[in-house]
């Protein structure tokens, strides 16, 4: 029988599983794998300028195309680079399998120059992680990673390949089935609580809808809508579950949670029946545990049992897939909502509804609006801070836009990355980046991958000159002393004798520019839309647009720092 190299397997393996894009930055450890990349033609290298930037588009790949992402690095740093992109990934339970040069296996745990143990750094923040010590294990344990990271709850698997195993012949065989003693994930929905879940909701006086980002990684969107309407049970989403329902469907509610709408966090605090879909219920969205929908019995779908039951104690438990679950209920639900129940909450929605307050000067919802308006379909991706909670607040995410954020790990700098990869995986669809300053400038090197890929990408920064969520924090809980947070202010954070800050660096416009990217800069409201229509004209590479925004604006309404979910700080 045919006898192929390890680097060689892998690369079949691969096309085995139908990748057509790997991301990846070469080392000494994998260059021999770079080498039969090179020599093959199905598969597209993509090459950005960091590792971290690479695990974070591979994310966004994965999350708006619903195929597995895949990164290659090197041993050492190239490894290390991934661990944010992992933790980011396995929060917000994304497939990803990442493959990790080693030293050989005769100098691991000899120090040897660019030797980490990274199956052990990452262990905690991976769904599996294995070191190939063998060379006839390789194309089993590939096999396995791809289905671990793409069943049950999906999670980034981590598979580290010593340079001497990938250099051996061995066989070329790949394997078809995959048989994995103690992982069987579950694939059926246990009938008799589903059945005991749809009777409590149809005794319900004010039911309510909780959807978590368990419902879009399912897509199980289109089947919940169907559910929702013929229930007449308003929802709420989480950050992560916005989209689960069309923001602009009369059913939706808002956000609910720390920077939740009034209407959501008092419907969860007053329903009497929460049928929580695909959310690990965490401290963002609860506020104090004991005090979380304080009348309600709770129901909770959730693929992974281990979300159960972990924060908020369930009354009734569902172990299973959202669509599977959400699928099997539409046979047997009906109209279970009272009238006076979604007057009540339509009357929250009316005493305080989600608006910001008015300001001449140009500001993030203006933007919003504008986003809004001209772009009917599209992908958002969002870095982390104000513009974040804001872009979850205002941005209609219907059938055909998608929002996708780094959410449980809330990671600066997966906002043009993950555009990128957005972009890649969706060659047709406008992507539009929102990002802070600041979060902007941890990944902006990825200007030059988008540029040399051709790849569209809007590059909104919000530039309030602020690191504007903790400055918030910091105006409204300690005593406006703007610690570390004023992207200007270099050695004169405190400027106790006046001194004038510098001007702000970079000038986002010519660093776009020196990019090969175009750069455009809005300051006033006039300028929005013009903006917008010259970048939907630049076809051929990403377009950066600097808005310039008032550093008081606030993210409200917030929920005080230990508070319960009626605690609100609605504008100040």
């Amino acid at each position: 029988m045919k006898q192929i190299s390890g680097n060689k397997l892998l690369v079949k393996a691969l096309r085995e599983e139908g990748v057509e894009y790997v991301f990846g930055y070469p080392g000494a450890c994998t260059i021999d794998i770079s080498d039969e990349l090179y020599k093959q033609d199905d598969i597209t290298v993509i090459l950005p300028r960091h590792e971290q930037a690479l695990v974070h588009a591979a994310d966004a790949y994965a999350r708006t195309t619903g195929k597995v992402g895949v990164c290659l690095v090197t041993s050492g740093p190239g490894a290390t680079n991934l661990v944010t992109g992992l933790a980011t990934a396995n929060y917000d339970s994304v497939p990803l399998v990442c493959f990790t040069g080693q030293v050989a296996r005769h100098l691991i745990g000899n120090d040897a120059f660019q030797e980490v143990d990274i199956v052990g750094i990452t262990r905690s923040i991976t769904k599996y992680g294995v070191t190939v010590r063998n060379r006839e294990d390789l194309a089993r344990i590939i096999k396995e990673a791809f289905y671990i990271a793409r069943t049950g709850r999906p999670g980034p698997v981590l598979i580290d390949l010593p340079k001497d195993v990938m250099a051996e012949l061995g066989s070329a065989e790949y394997p078809k089935n995959v048989n994995i003693r103690g992982y069987k994930p579950n694939t059926s929905v246990h009938i008799g609580q589903l059945k005991r879940a749809i009777k409590t909701l149809s005794k319900s006086k004010k039911p309510l809808f909780l959807a978590g980002g368990g419902v879009n990684i399912a897509h199980a969107n289109d089947i919940f809508r169907e559910v929702v309407e013929k229930t007449n049970v308003p929802v709420v989403t989480t950050v992560m579950g916005r989209g689960a329902i069309p923001t602009n469907h009369p059913l939706f509610v808002g956000n609910l949670g720390m920077h939740g709408s009034y209407a959501a966090n008092m419907a969860v605090s007053n329903c009497d029946v929460l049928f929580s879909i695909g959310t690990r219920f965490n401290d963002r969205i609860t506020g104090k545990l004991h005090a979380f929908a304080p009348n309600a019995q709770i129901i909770h779908i959730d693929i992974d049992t281990a979300s159960i039951s972990r924060n908020i104690h369930v009354d009734i438990p569902i172990v299973a897939d959202a669509k599977d679950a959400i699928t099997k209920m539409n046979e047997y639900v009906e109209d279970f909502t009272s009238k006076k129940w979604l007057a009540e909450i339509q009357s929250w929605k009316e005493e305080h509804p989600l608006t910001m307050r008015p300001n001449a000067q140009l500001g993030p919802l203006d933007i919003l609006n504008e986003i809004n308006r001209q772009f009917d379909e599209a992908i958002i991706v969002t870095d982390v801070g104000q513009h974040q909670m804001l872009v979850s607040q205002y941005a209609e995410i219907t059938e055909k836009k998608q929002l996708v954020m780094s959410g449980g790990l809330g990671t600066m700098g997966y906002g043009l990355p993950g555009g990128i990869g957005a972009q890649i995986g969706n060659p047709g669809k406008p992507v539009i980046v929102v990002s802070g300053d600041g979060g902007a400038q941890m990944n902006i090197q990825e200007l030059a991958t988008a540029v040399l890929e051709e790849l569209p990408v809007i590059f909104c920064i919000f530039n309030n000159e602020y690191l504007g969520m903790v400055r918030q924090w910091q105006k409204l809980f300690y005593g406006k002393r703007y610690s570390m947070t004023n992207m200007r202010s270099g050695a004169l954070s405190r400027r106790t004798n006046g001194e004038e800050y510098p001007e702000y660096t970079p000038d986002f416009v010519k660093l776009a520019e020196s990019y090969g990217a175009k750069g455009l800069r809005v300051t006033s409201k006039d300028q929005i839309a013009p903006a917008f229509e010259e970048a939907r004209k630049n076809t051929k590479a990403p377009t950066l647009i600097e808005f310039i925004i008032d550093p008081e604006e606030m993210v409200y309404p917030m929920i005080k720092p230990g508070g319960t979910l009626e605690d609100m700080i609605m504008d100040c």
